[in-house]
Parts: C-alpha cells; sequence; structure tokens
C-alpha cells in the first residue's frame, strides 16, 4: 500500500509520511519516507523498506537515497521550447499547440510514419500501453520501441522460442534458497539487484554450490564457490561446452526430454562436432572447471540458471540464452520447486514495459502485430478498425539509423536518454539534430533533452500512480505520494493532451491511471501476458500478481510450466542453432576487449542517480577497469586519464588498476555521458533475432592522456 500521512509533533514538527516504491531496478522494493518539517522550516529525511514478498523489506542505497532526485532543485517544473537556439519556459497552451501543429505538418509532408514514438522500460504499464496506442491509432505510424530494447530482448526472444512465452522468472524468488545448484551468468546481483543477495546466502547456507560466469571478479563472484572467469563474447560457447560433458557423462534427464521437449536429437547431434578442449581454449577457462560446473549443475537434484546483460548484450544473444536454457531443458530442472531459468530484468519495469505494446513488433498482452487475430482482437478493443493499427517498426537503434537516413523525421521521446543509452553514440547524436522537431518528456533535463525543441516536465515515481510488473512476473501497485510539482503532469496525461490536439481525444478519454489500467486488463486478456483478473482493488488488498491472471478470482501464477510450456503442443524447444554472426576480433591494432556494466550507485544513464549526492559521493565520475599487467604494459598509473578508442569512436575516463579484470578485458561503467561515456566506442552490430546491439564486447585501443 502506498500513501502519504502527516502528523504534527508536540514540540511543532510536522511528520509527513510517504509509502512508496523504490524507481529503479526490477525488484521494486517497497519503501517509507518520513519527512520532517521543523518549526524553522528545515526539512530532513528519513528512509526505511516496507515488508514486502520480493526484497523482505530491504532497501538498497539507491532506494535509500531515490528520494533525493525527485526533490532535486533541477526538477523541470514548466514546458520548456526552444526559442533563438535557446530552450526557454512555455505554457503548456503553447507547447501543446506547437507539438500539434508540427506533428501535423510532418504527417501532412512525409506521411505518419516519419513520425517515431521512443519509450522506456521505466514507465508504468499504463503509460507503456498508452504510448503504443497513441503511435499506432493516434499518431497512426509504425515506428515505436524502447529502451527495453537494450535490456530484456535477447532473453525476451529466447524465452518465447524456448518455452513459447516470455516472463523474466519461470520460478519464484522464494525458490532461489531450494536450489542445490545455481548458475549466475553474466549477472553481478551484488550490485544490480542487492536486496535479492539474501536469497542466494540463504541458498549458500543450506548447501547450494553457486556458479558465477562473468569476465570480472565481483562482489557477486566472490561470493561463489565457482567461478568462471570468460572472455567477453563467449558465453554461448562456454554453455554448449557444459552441455556436451552432461551429454557425454549421462548427466541428462531423459524421460524430462522424452515427454516435454521437442529437437533434442538434432542438438546431440550437433553436440558431437563440439570440442571440448577448443572451447575451453577461445572462452579463456581451463578445461577441468568447465568439467566441474557441468558436474554440479547436471548431476545437481535442483538448481537454477539466471541470466542477464553480460550473457543477453550480445550480436549473439538469443542463441547464448537459449544455448543456457538447453541445459535447463537437457537436465529437467524445470517446473518443479527449486529448479527454473531466470532472466534478471535491468530496469524497474523491464518486464511489464515489453508486455504491452512498446516493441516494435507488439501488440498488448504480449500479441503480435503481424497476426491478424491478434490485431482484430486489438482493434475490437480500442475501437478501430484491424487496418487502422499500422504494422511492424524496426528495433530501437535501427530507428536512430532511420533518422540519420531522414526516414524518421520527427521524435517523440518519453522517460528515455538514447543520446547516452545506445551503442555507437556519435552516429545517434547525428541523427538526432538531423530531426525536424525533437519532443522530450521527462523530470529532469538530460544529455537527449538538451537537445529538444520541446521538453515537457512529467512526475517523479513520488507523484505517479500506476502498477509495474518486477522481475517475478509479479504486479505491483505504486500509488502517487506527492502531489505533481510547478507544472508536471503525468505521463499518460500528457499523451491524451496531444491526442485531443490531434482529433483523436476519443481515443484516449482515461481521467486516471486505473481508468487506463481497466483497458489494459482488457487489451491484454486472453493473450500470453493476460492481466484481465488483475485489478486495484485486489493489488491494494494482496500487495502484488502475478501474471498470467485470466480472472478476478485466480491467484495469479507464481509458477511457470509445472504441467506444460506454453507452445501448442505443451513442448519445450531445444535448439540446435549455431551463432550466425561473427563479433568484433581483436587484433594488431585494437588488441583489447572492451566491456560494459554496472556500479552499484548508479542507474541506467545516471541522470536520475547523479542528481543525488549521496549517490554521486560514491562514485562521481566513471573510470576505466584495468589489469595490473595490462597497465604496466600501456604505462598507465592509478587514476590517470585515458582514451580507450574503437574503430566506432573513443572516450576519456580515469583509470582503475585491479586485479578482479581479465588481462585481455577492460571494464567501463555505462552510467555517464559526455567524454566519458562508454557507448561512444560500442558497435551498433544488431543480434539478427531479436536486434540487440552487442553492447559487451567491442575490439579497443588505449593510451595515456597526457
Amino acid at each position: 500500500m502506498t500513501g502519504t500521512t502527516a502528523v504534527q509533533d508536540p514540540d511543532g514538527t510536522w511528520n509527513k509520511v510517504l509509502q512508496t516504491q523504490c524507481p529503479f531496478c526490477s525488484v521494486q522494493c517497497k519503501a517509507q519516507i518520513t519527512m520532517e518539517t521543523a518549526p524553522s522550516g528545515t526539512v530532513s529525511y528519513t528512509v526505511e523498506g516496507l515488508p514486502n514478498a520480493a526484497s523482505g523489506g530491504r532497501l538498497c542505497v539507491k532506494g535509500l537515497n531515490a528520494h533525493q532526485h525527485a526533490l532535486h532543485t533541477e526538477r523541470l517544473l514548466q514546458p520548456l521550447m526552444r526559442k533563438e537556439g535557446e530552450l526557454v519556459p512555455a505554457t503548456w497552451e503553447e507547447a501543446l499547440q506547437a507539438i500539434a501543429e508540427r506533428f501535423a505538418e510532418g504527417a501532412a509532408a512525409y506521411g505518419p510514419d516519419s513520425i517515431g514514438v521512443y519509450g522506456g522500460g521505466s514507465l508504468t504499464n499504463e503509460t507503456a500501453y498508452l504510448l503504443g496506442k497513441f503511435a499506432r491509432v493516434g499518431i497512426g505510424t509504425k515506428y515505436i520501441d524502447y529502451n527495453g530494447r537494450f535490456c530484456m530482448s535477447a532473453a525476451a526472444s529466447a524465452g518465447s522460442k524456448t518455452f513459447g512465452i516470455d516472463r523474466g522468472l519461470t520460478c519464484r524468488l522464494a525458490d532461489i534458497p531450494l536450489a542445490r545448484c545455481i548458475i549466475l551468468a553474466g549477472t553481478n546481483i551484488a550490485e544490480c539487484q542487492p536486496t535479492l543477495m539474501p536469497y542466494f546466502n540463504e541458498a549458500k547456507e543450506k548447501g547450494a554450490f553457486i556458479i558465477v560466469i562473468d569476465p570480472r571478479v565481483t562482489a557477486t563472484a566472490k561470493m561463489a564457490n565457482l567461478h568462471l572467469q570468460i572472455r567477453p563474447g563467449t558465453d554461448m560457447m562456454l554453455a554448449d561446452a557444459m552441455l556436451k560433458v552432461m551429454l557425454d557423462e549421462g548427466w541428462i534427464d531423459e524421460k524430462f526430454i522424452r515427454e516435454r521437449t521437442s529437437g533434442y536429437e538434432e542438438l546431440r547431434s550437433r553436440m558431437q562436432t563440439v570440442d571440448l578442449a577448443e572451447a575451453a581454449l577461445l572462452c579463456g577457462v581451463e578445461e577441468e572447471l568447465i568439467r566441474k560446473a557441468a558436474s554440479v549443475y547436471g548431476q545437481a537434484e535442483t538448481g537454477i540458471i539466471f541470466t542477464a546483460r553480460g550473457v543477453e548484450q550480445q550480436t549473439d544473444g538469443h542463441l547464448a540464452v537459449r544455448a543456457f536454457l538447453n541445459l535447463v531443458l537437457a537436465s529437467g530442472k524445470i517446473g518443479r520447486e527449486g529448479c527454473g531459468y531466470g532472466a534478471v530484468t535491468g530496469q524497474g519495469n523491464g518486464q511489464g514495459g515489453r508486455e504491452h505494446g512498446q516493441k516494435a513488433d507488439q501488440l498488448p498482452g504480449y500479441r503480435s502485430i503481424e497476426n491478424e487475430a491478434d490485431r482484430a482482437y486489438t482493434a475490437s478493443v480500442w475501437g478501430v478498425a484491424p487496418e487502422d493499427i499500422p504494422g511492424k517498426g524496426v528495433s530501437a537503434y535501427e530507428m536512430m539509423e532511420l533518422m540519420h537516413q531522414g526516414q524518421i523525421r520527427t521524435l517523440f521521446l518519453m522517460g528515455s536518454n538514447p543520446i547516452v543509452s545506445n551503442p555507437n553514440v556519435n552516429l545517434v547524436k547525428e541523427a538526432l539534430e538531423k530531426l525536424d522537431f525533437l519532443v522530450v518528456a521527462d523530470m529532469l533535463l538530460s544529455e537527449t533533452a538538451r537537445l529538444a525543441d520541446i521538453v515537457l516536465p512529467v512526475t517523479s515515481y513520488l507523484e505517479n500512480t500506476g502498477t509495474l510488473t518486477n522481475l517475478e512476473g509479479r504486479v505491483l501497485l505504486r500509488e502517487a505520494a506527492l502531489p505533481a510539482p510547478g507544472d508536471a503532469r503525468q505521463d499518460w496525461s500528457i499523451l491524451c493532451a496531444i491526442a485531443a490536439r490531434i482529433g483523436k481525444g476519443k481515443l484516449f478519454s482515461y481521467s486516471s491511471s486505473e481508468d487506463i489500467f481497466e483497458e489494459l486488463r482488457m487489451a491484454s486478456k486472453g493473450g500470453a501476458a493476460d492481466y484481465y483478473g488483475i485489478t486495484y482493488d485486489r493489488l491494494r488488498k494482496e500487495e502484488g500478481i502475478y501474471w498470467p491472471c485470466p480472472s478476478t478470482d485466480h491467484p495469479g501464477t507464481p509458477f511457470m510450466f509445472s504441467a506444460a510450456f506454453a507452445h501448442p503442443d505443451g513442448k519445450a524447444v531445444f535448439t540446435s542453432l549455431q551463432n550466425p554472426v561473427s563479433k568484433e576480433a581483436v587484433s594488431e591494432e585494437y588488441p583489447l576487449v572492451l566491456t560494459n556494466g554496472r556500479v552499484l550507485a548508479h542507474y541506467l544513464t545516471g541522470v536520475q542517480t547523479r542528481r543525488s549526492p549521496a549517490l554521486a559521493a560514491r562514485s562521481e565520475a566513471n573510470f576505466a577497469e584495468i589489469h595490473p599487467d595490462t597497465a604496466r604494459r600501456y604505462r598507465i598509473e592509478e587514476g590517470q586519464w585515458i582514451e580507450i578508442e574503437s574503430v566506432w569512436g573513443s572516450f576519456s575516463v580515469r583509470s582503475r588498476i585491479s586485479g578482479h579484470i581479465r588481462r585481455d578485458t577492460i571494464f567501463v561503467p555505462m552510467h555517464w555521458g559526455g567524454v566519458q561515456n562508454v557507448n561512444l566506442a560500442t558497435t551498433p552490430a544488431l543480434d539478427p533475432f531479436c536486434k540487440m546491439p552487442g553492447f559487451k564486447v567491442a575490439a579497443v585501443r588505449i593510451k595515456r592522456v597526457y
């Protein structure tokens, strides 16, 4: 339950107690903020966790300080319009009228597909749903995608192909302590979702064997019984090597394979071509360690495999995840307690944000925009003809390419910062600058917002009511705890106001987020991600409900695939496909591998966390983690400014010398823009299955900056 209460102490101090939900990672911890206003007017804040099923009342350092950016003096409190080259204050009337006029002019001159819509993985389900509807039947464009493309697309597409449905975790968080073996592949839980660490600590205390696959000795890796310090980009090869051992040794569940899967014989045939010694050499991991990992997981009675961006943000991310899912299916470790697979969602609503229409190929409820029956059903809910819904668009980075080519000439952007988060940032910046018209809706002036023609102020998590879906698939209600500051507006109400200005007001006549959710329920009914049985009243009483939930008397589905998978025949599907793409290879000119990731104190592109004094103080600037031997080779000292360059571009950061990184690898966090932006050097190559960029592998060279 979220909300606000206010009490006055005898000494005249006013205590305002806000109940809310952390806006950052996919755990979505509940929090209570006490605002104490002394008679002198001084305000102090105390933050504590509230009991909840996911984190048990824990908060990490980001959640403890999230209020600082929401209450920051740099919050946008009124619309801004570019006049004579400068962003200056404007009224909502001016801003909305200008948007309507420019949208109409662009559509008349170049067609509705000249307008793009770009969303975010931290938007509520209601706003994500409405943004998809706004793009398709408000503007009439097929071009909509969102920054969650860079978060979950590989795991989502792999889960859909393997299981017939994509839900982040097939099991519950409560199953973690029941697992006898846990594999954490490309995920640093200790820094990215730290409030989940007690689950893994409890599992270890109960005798679980934990395997971490990561090129760095992270805080998570330090917890592991076995750390496979893999060369970046070789995750699929490692999973195949482990499966090879399991097959050769007979550590598989033949009954499960026979009764509940398809495609096994083709996979087994391909496994005969896998050379374990060669795979170990290419992965940079000793063969005996691979055998050990396969032995423990293969023979464990129960086990869970988790993947995250380290595996997924690759040009073969889809197949790399499917290679790990092959391990799950071959061992039969799914559909029962203490077993399963989990894609550790990154963004706060990375799960829900991709279920209801922000993705280029998707309609609400995980329906497909290319399926005629799905289009007809969605059209019936929206009150339009099926042919009024445009077809499939392109992925987030491909939208940037179309902008650069002049095909997309207008962009409406809500809750994202693509000039920092996209790969190949030099092209992205040029693309944004080429636009005829750019509108950004945000609560703070991001690097992208500084390029906009119009900036619209939106509410923060403290002022915004809506549902979010955490990494388990548990739908949660976060209610506004404060009124909107200044002239800031709810993001969904901005979409409704623009729709009214462009003559589509009848399709967007909502008075609350709950109104939108009621329509979302109907739009998702019968779909893969069925929210129909979930209501605001139920969420207030029950705290959270797992989807699918097809009726209001259904308890929700915390545990997936106990009886059948979601394919028509009820079976899960092995893949025998081999990697169809080549990755950037190191060379004499570019001899090192650049990879990237997160640090504990910051989140996404840092627009919010870098405005939190408590968080900024923990990590003020970006850095490059370099092995001591590599540093000596290039005569680099601790804290020295260095330039890191790929064929795509270069950036500069300070060095951090550490024995916790491979000698052939450099690690740089992703939370800074400007000259410290790691994405100035990342490749624009995309996974052919899901269009995930290959963030985690770039061949680079380094040099000292004098």
